[in-house]
């Protein structure tokens, strides 16, 4: 097959089955991506460019965020465009929707199946809008405009997937009749626990399994991903548990939600009113996989908290390394954890809840034991990427013939255990 994957940080969530096809030698893969990411060894790689007039943020007024939909569309359908002059033409595009990328795919390849990665569609009521903060007819009024471009690509699309079950409910129903439950998948084979494990700190200091460890990993400390619930947690912890260490691991920048209102990072302002030993908190910024792979397999407990919003990798990740995790009693982190089974929930705002609950599991290691196999056990059942990428190279395979699944399909995969 000839395949085009389309992401702004391409590969994106398609790495796993990019690699793959890439790797067997039988398809031609190019990858078209915002910018020049990690190489796919025997996959192609064309960056797109977008007029810098159109380059806008998050905070974007409505009709400005659509035109730069509309800017990376056209920015996307230049490059395939090339494409096609040079002869290539796809059997199928898979695509990431929500900056625009895929806008006008169609147009340049009208008769080609289009695959969206259907990550999140935004609400007013019942997911991430409203819940740290009430809602304002202005902010609600934004999303449906935001959604816009969102519409112009399901109704493009001639089949999605999602990684969750709840992430699929967000969608409107006629497109959810055309979306398949499908999780990118998770490399179980270096993801595994490791009880010779060991992590060295910045002070010298060598972590192993037998020590009191917590850790809490966002790829920026924000709201979103409830780093204020985490570091006041961390706070009490520590005057319950005098062995604990927290290792809180994660850039400073923007995140999912909005910074302060002075512009500093959330870490900044929450130091100023939380009471951290440190000597005992270390904030390690982003660490490369290596590092974080040891330093998951060193934890004692994880935290995991989210807003309802999209599924974080680490917390996959974590559950494969047979890390126990405490996660948000949220969506869709409940849609994989089970209290007491195969991990421990507690509510998102209630930082002494998740504190004590962490100083309990600290005291109890040996009696939780249970809870971290059973963690990895469920990743290893329907999250693995051996089961999930077949799945979708399945998929890429069936589109490409003109084969599309039974609308109103709940999933293709093993998820369905979940």
């Amino acid at each position: 097959m000839n395949i085009v994957f389309i992401h702004q940080n391409a590969p994106g969530q398609w790495r796993h089955v990019a690699r793959h096809l890439a790797a067997s030698g039988l398809h031609r893969v190019i990858l078209i991506g915002k910018h020049r990411r990690a190489e796919i060894p025997g996959a192609e790689f064309r960056v797109y460019t977008v007029d810098a007039k159109h380059e806008r943020g998050d905070s974007a007024p409505s009709a400005e965020a659509y035109a730069n939909f509309v800017a990376h569309g056209l920015a996307v359908a230049r490059v395939l465009q090339q494409l096609k002059q040079e002869g290539f033409i796809p059997d199928v595009i898979a695509a990431h929707p929500a900056w625009g990328e895929s806008m006008f795919a169609k147009d340049v390849f009208p008769h080609v199946p289009l695959l969206h990665h259907c990550e999140y569609f935004y609400r007013t009521h019942g997911a991430d809008h409203g819940f740290l903060e009430p809602a304002s007819l202005e902010s609600s009024m934004a999303i449906r405009a935001r959604n816009t471009g969102l519409h112009v690509a399901l109704a493009a699309m001639d089949w999605g997937v999602s990684p969750t079950f709840w992430q699929k409910s967000l969608y409107p129903a006629e497109a959810q009749a055309r979306i398949s439950v499908v999780h990118e998948g998770i490399d179980t084979d270096m993801f595994k626990p490791d009880s010779q494990a060991c992590f060295t700190l910045p002070n010298g200091i060598v972590l192993t399994p037998e020590d009191e460890v917590v850790t809490y990993v966002a790829r920026n400390l924000d709201t979103y991903r409830g780093t204020p619930t985490a570091l006041r947690a961390a706070a009490r912890l520590q005057g319950l548990r005098a062995s604990a260490r927290v290792l809180i691991i994660g850039g400073d920048g923007k995140g999912y939600g909005s910074l302060p209102d002075d512009g500093r990072s959330w870490k900044e302002t929450l130091l100023e009113e939380i009471d951290l030993d440190p000597l005992r908190t270390h904030f390690l910024g982003r660490l490369g996989y290596d590092d974080y792979l040891r330093a998951l397999q060193v934890s004692s407990a994880h935290m995991y908290l989210t807003i309802p919003f999209v599924l974080s990798w680490s917390m996959t990740e974590a559950m494969s390394t047979g890390c126990l995790v405490i996660g948000s009693d949220t969506a869709p982190v409940c849609e994989l954890i089970r209290h007491g089974e195969n991990g421990l929930l507690t509510d998102f705002f209630d930082a002494n809840a998740l504190a004590d609950t962490l100083a309990d599991a600290l005291k109890n290691r040996e009696a939780l034991r249970p809870l971290r196999a059973a963690a990895r056990a469920t990743i290893v059942s329907a999250y693995d990427q051996r089961q999930c990428v077949p799945t979708l190279c399945r998929l890429l395979e069936d589109l490409a013939t003109g084969a599309l699944p039974p609308r109103d399909t709940e999933t293709i995969s093993l998820a369905s255990t979940s």
